[in-house]
């Protein structure tokens, strides 16, 4: 078994493409040997949304080069439905292999918040939550969701399929689907040396909207938006879509809050967390459009171009 697999063991799941058993070390050497030091190997970071899986399909298509090895999709086990059953069509639209890596469940992390007396903190990979403080006043919650289920994971799997290559020394190139109405999400990689960020819509110009054009024209189905269904970088345009085109997410995410909180309240922490800006219950929340009101978007400068895309 290639030694992906084994990195990713223990603490980190594995799972491999639908009806394709893990490759064989020297499968995966001979998809890459032809690289040097100086020939960076050239992998997708896919959240399954509109951009990344529009520079999935462009790859494929040869409109954007070279051909990746691989394709890396982080999951937090919390994505609605409809963004599995995306990527399971997906994958088979793809000359690469799509390799799913998962720290485990982030729903069940956020519902089992312990409190740490020795570093007077709470351990868990906090989300964004919006805090009601006692006396009223609004608070926002760290997040630490996204490096721990998103960019770590990532990070040891591109890390671990860099390490097939003829020579340790070489590096990775990854794709992040970033397009020209998100630039300012575009960071450098900063957790590896070997790992350098690559932003090919910005090369072509790719705006959400020519993303959603291209996938038109070549008669490809609309992706889904990807995130966690509880995500409360959500605006209220999110949630509004949400409920009226998938209400079972919607109604698992009013349940998650009223669990997360309960979750949160056998601690020493003295804020209430909700998933809304508003600090109400999901349930009661007025989605007139957070834009309409203008008031920010959080999900713009959310994330560092691993969700939502």
């Amino acid at each position: 078994m290639c030694r992906l697999a084994r990195i990713t063991g223990g603490e980190f799941q594995r799972t491999w493409p639908r009806n394709e058993s893990p490759p064989h070390h020297h499968a995966l050497h001979r998809r890459v040997e032809h690289k040097t030091m100086s020939e960076p190997i050239h992998i997708i970071s896919l959240g399954a949304g509109v951009q990344s899986s529009t520079m999935a399909l462009m790859a494929a298509a040869g409109e954007i080069a070279p051909m990746p090895v691989a394709a890396i999709f982080a999951d937090t086990q919390a994505e609605p439905k409809s963004v599995y059953t995306w990527l399971d069509w997906l994958e088979k639209q793809l000359p690469f292999p799509v390799y799913r890596v998962s720290r485990g469940s982030l729903e069940k992390n956020c519902l089992s918040v312990k409190y740490s007396e020795k570093n007077k903190r709470l351990s868990f990979s906090g989300i964004p939550a919006h805090i009601r403080q006692p006396d009223g006043t609004p608070g926002l919650a760290p997040r630490q969701c996204t490096r721990d289920f998103k960019i770590d994971p990532c990070t040891k799997a591109v890390n671990a399929v860099r390490r097939e290559c003829e020579t340790k020394k070489t590096s990775a190139m990854l794709w992040i689907g970033i397009s020209t109405d998100e630039i300012y999400r575009a960071k450098a990689h900063r957790n590896s040396p070997r790992i350098e960020n690559r932003f090919p819509l910005f090369e072509h110009r790719f705006s959400r909207e020519s993303c959603l054009t291209w996938m038109k024209s070549r008669n490809f189905p609309k992706p889904p938006r990807s995130a966690c269904y509880f995500c409360p970088y959500h605006n209220d345009a999110e949630w509004i879509r949400m409920k009226r085109d998938e209400p079972e997410e919607f109604q698992r995410a009013v349940v998650f809050e009223l669990a997360f909180q309960v979750s949160v309240a056998r601690t020493p922490m003295t804020g209430v967390p909700f998933l809304h800006k508003s600090m109400k219950p999901l349930s009661e929340v007025d989605f007139s459009t957070e834009e309409e009101r203008g008031q920010i978007n959080l999900f713009n400068s959310e994330c560092e171009g691993m969700c939502g895309v």
